[in-house]
């Protein structure tokens, strides 16, 4: 009997559908709108520190009101500054959203996404208080997701396992505790290189920004900390229970209290 072959690669339609909404949406400010309207588009969605300022000058003076201080706090990571820094986000993407995705489901992938590119737009604010300049790019919810998936491909069995199957059960092993994952020579040795890398981007000492853009760094490390610290929020399949629980004789042998 033959059995159908699964696909080399199996993008879930949530991963899809959002990198085709960023394209789009960039082939629109580049092709369809005036300089001067994509400037507004900017003003309105992307994220700008100094939209916070209490003082008199600065309030009013973006579009949006109330309403754009709220969803800039997610819209700005639909936008980006080029086509490279757009190829360049949707790569990483591709490698670190979909096994979140496939593991979180659409609606939780979803909620994960705003939740660690809000939280990067929030140490950002707090780095760059009354800063003009607006952030823009998807990188913060991308490190979210990054640091998502640290927390269970490295797991036995799981998506970088030699062991791991190729019918979407890798991504569904259970996830290593915070503390059990921080003691992982591998995840360490990537969150050492990330982290340097990223002090690299805010010494100057690397610089991949393009069209005189600056790395938002903060925001990096902000999206990768949530992400990091709150998978256990957005997580359907929990954690790899303590040795003691697995034990088939736990039950008899731990003392009972009166």
């Amino acid at each position: 009997m033959k059995t159908a072959s699964e696909p080399i690669f199996n993008v879930p339609p949530v991963v899809t559908t959002i990198l085709v909404t960023l394209v789009v949406i960039h082939a629109v400010r580049e092709f369809a709108l005036s300089p001067r309207a994509d400037v507004a588009l900017l003003l309105r969605f992307a994220f700008i520190p100094a939209r916070y300022e209490a003082t008199p000058l600065v309030q009013g003076a973006y579009p949006g009101g109330v309403a754009a201080g709220v969803w800039t706090f997610v819209t700005y990571a639909l936008l980006h500054g080029d086509w490279v820094h757009l190829g360049l986000n949707s790569v990483w993407f591709l490698a670190f959203g979909t096994p979140v995705a496939c593991r979180f489901g659409p609606g939780r992938f979803l909620a994960f996404f705003a939740a660690t590119a809000a939280a990067g737009a929030v140490i950002h604010l707090a780095t760059h208080g009354g800063d003009t300049l607006p952030m823009i790019g998807a990188s913060a919810a991308i490190s979210g997701c990054m640091a998502a998936a640290i927390r269970f491909v490295f797991q036995a069995n799981g998506p970088l396992g030699l062991l791991a199957g190729h019918d979407g059960s890798a991504n569904t092993v259970p996830a290593a505790s915070l503390a059990t994952a921080l003691r992982d020579p591998r995840i360490v040795a990537f969150l050492a290189v990330w982290f340097g890398l990223n002090l690299l981007f805010g010494l100057g000492s690397v610089a991949i920004s393009t069209e005189g853009q600056a790395v938002a760094w903060q925001a990096h490390v902000g999206g990768f900390l949530a992400g990091l610290l709150g998978f256990w929020a957005f997580d359907p399949i929990g954690q790899t229970p303590p040795p003691d629980a697995r034990r088939p004789d736990a039950a008899t042998t731990q003392p009972h209290s009166h």
